[in-house]
């Protein structure tokens, strides 16, 4: 979240996990460390965000 601009810090980051405010795939998620995939979707604080795949 911190890398898309959606967390000013992890610190942040954590407590919006923790607060319910991040839903992955529409789904809330309170998991710290979930693991995401290509082509899923988080949204927090009405933005949304896409994972894409990562190339070395």
């Amino acid at each position: 979240m911190k890398l898309a601009g959606a967390a000013t810090t992890g610190g942040h980051a954590k407590l919006l996990v923790q607060d319910g405010e991040v839903t992955v795939n529409g789904e809330v998620d309170t998991r710290r460390g979930r693991t995401l995939q290509p082509g899923d979707v988080v949204a927090v604080g009405g933005e949304e965000y896409r994972v894409c795949s990562s190339q070395a």
